[in-house]
């Protein structure tokens, strides 16, 4: 892993790595040092506090799929096994990449410029396969991985490859393009995905990086504006603590900011992202960083590890993951999703089924 850069005047530093997927891929983003919040753990769990109205009434449990894997389940036949499989342990959600971190369109698309750039990868038969989704009541989510773009970042000579820029018309109107046609073609929401700014820089001493966060903001004002549809983000786990207020983080994520334009937050509060002493815990790192969100009165659909990584010593994976969701419903969480990279959750299935 990239080394942590050091931050004068702080005395403890929390380290919170991108999502898994920077781990394993192109383009992990440089490490920064951010403050430690408050976690000392209490002798007794802290008050359980309201949840959003989103999460009173309908919700969503579910799962991320990469394209390669939905088209590998299709093919051999297990696709319908592993819908059932998701229902019998109580999971009506499936996340599918409709654009994911090559730039690749995962669907035959109609957007001139996907076509132009050759972007379209593996070919999903969306119409047919999110009609056996809805028929079997499952809600469905577009994943897009809007401003990590190698393939359009090369085409328009990108200062930052394989970033490319909010501010520049042509990435916004290119990703709205797809985001709207994925809308069209049934899924229930549409996620945007690094919706953020790469990880380039120390923690500002003030507000230096306004400009990355009204950029950031912009782009999801005028996805607000123009897409018909529910909406959501991914963003670092990092941002659920009150210090993302004062807005001085290189990415550009200030959650205050976002949440008007989306209908959910979805923080990746995976446990193996933290510093030692608190990837040890998952029930109580999850916990405390649901409650940050809560406070600050967010809308907030959590994503929870489904993947072996930093496991404690001596700790089951299934209790592992157990722990995650025993923290989060304890929280009053009724929707919340799980990551893999391979798209494999047997072992989810069989913790859930162990509950």
């Amino acid at each position: 892993m990239a080394l942590e850069r050091s931050l004068a005047g702080l005395a403890l530093i929390l380290v919170l790595a991108a999502p898994f997927f920077f781990l394993t891929g192109p383009g992990r983003p440089a490490m920064v040092a951010v403050p430690t919040p408050n976690l000392a753990l209490a002798a007794s769990p802290s008050p359980k506090l309201e949840p959003s109205k989103e999460q009173e009434g309908e919700w969503q449990r579910g799962v991320y799929l990469t394209a390669p894997a939905l088209a590998r389940l299709e093919r051999e036949g297990r696709l319908e096994p592993f819908i059932a499989a998701m229902r019998e342990v109580g999971l009506n959600t499936v996340v599918i990449d409709i654009k994911d971190m090559s730039g690749g369109v995962t669907y035959e698309s109609k957007v001139p410029l996907v076509k132009e750039l050759h972007a379209v990868t593996v070919r999903l038969d969306l119409p047919r396969l999110l009609g056996l989704l809805k028929a079997k009541g499952i809600y469905t989510i577009a994943r897009q991985v809007a401003l990590y773009d190698p393939k359009l970042a090369k085409y328009l000579k990108s200062a930052s490859a394989p970033w490319v820029s909010p501010t520049d018309e042509r990435v916004v109107e290119y990703n709205l393009a797809i985001a709207q046609e994925a809308l069209a073609l049934g899924f229930d929401e549409l996620q945007f995905d690094y919706i953020r700014y790469p990880d380039d820089g120390k923690l500002a001493a003030v507000a230096a990086y306004e400009a990355r966060y009204a950029a950031i903001t912009n782009f999801l004002r005028e996805a607000r504006a123009r897409l018909k549809g529910r909406l959501s983000i991914d963003v670092f786990g990092r941002t659920l603590w009150e210090w993302n207020k004062k807005r001085i983080d290189p990415i550009g994520q200030h959650l205050e900011g976002l949440a008007p334009y989306v209908d959910w937050i979805s923080p990746m509060v995976y446990p193996s992202h933290y510093e030692q002493a608190l990837r040890d815990k998952p029930y109580e790192t999850v916990r405390r960083a649901l409650e940050a969100g809560l406070k600050r009165g967010l809308r907030l659909r959590p994503f929870l590890q489904a993947f072996q990584m930093a496991i404690p010593a001596g700790m089951d994976y299934h209790d592992y993951i157990r722990a995650q969701v025993r923290a989060a419903e304890e929280l009053g969480f009724k929707s919340y999703l799980f990551w893999n990279p391979r798209s494999d959750y047997s072992a989810l299935f069989a913790a859930l089924r162990g509950r």
